[in-house]
């Protein structure tokens, strides 16, 4: 596991490197964590880091970083020192890059509205009112299925997944007869299983 200002320090990175440093905020910065950690879950079935997000008003917030960061409320964020890029392992690099292609256009805004039609947010806030302050953790199972959902979108999206689709249904189409399923097998077959 890697230290959850790392992966801030990562995308604030993008963020001058790509040229859109004034869209680097503390709030865009907790909302990459969140993704960061959902997606890393679902591919890892272990945490990214070990701090913990919280379901906060504006959104999903990892509370050290955001302590870290407060001082600047809604300002551009200083440009890290490039210490910690060591510290971040080739794989881990990769994943965040993914993060960055998929979430890292979006404006903190955009990504804070995104995060409260999510159900991890939601169901740790437990129906409270959209202005009331709340520091319930939201649960690691939930973020992993959500991460199991944003590969599911980010795999569809993919230029390459459509014509791979079609290239997989039409070789499924001119199998031999012989090796399709006909009608009533599937349910033939599930018999046999409970007898």
């Amino acid at each position: 596991m890697i230290d959850c200002l790392n992966v801030a320090r990562y995308f604030i990175m993008k963020a001058y490197a790509d040229g859109v440093e004034s869209q680097m905020t503390n709030m865009k910065v907790q909302k990459l964590l969140y993704y960061s950690q959902s997606l890393y879950l679902a591919l890892n079935n272990e945490p990214l880091f070990d701090e913990e997000i919280q379901a906060w008003r504006y959104g999903p917030v990892c509370p050290p970083a955001y302590t870290f960061y407060s001082e600047f409320e809604a300002q551009q964020l200083p440009v890290p020192g490039k210490d910690f890029w060591q510290q971040i392992p080739d794989a881990t690099k990769k994943l965040l890059e993914e993060v960055w292609e998929n979430f890292g256009s979006y404006h903190a805004y955009l990504l804070s509205d995104m995060t409260h039609v999510e159900f991890p947010w939601n169901k740790a806030r437990k129906g409270l009112p959209p202005q009331a302050s709340s520091k319930e953790p939201i649960l690691l199972e939930d973020m992993k299925e959500l991460g199991h959902q944003k590969l599911d979108v980010i795999e569809r999206d993919n230029p390459a997944y459509k014509p791979m689709m079609s290239k997989v249904l039409e070789d499924a189409l001119t199998l031999e007869s012989s090796t399709r399923i006909r009608k009533g097998e599937v349910r033939g077959w599930l018999n046999s299983l409970l007898d």
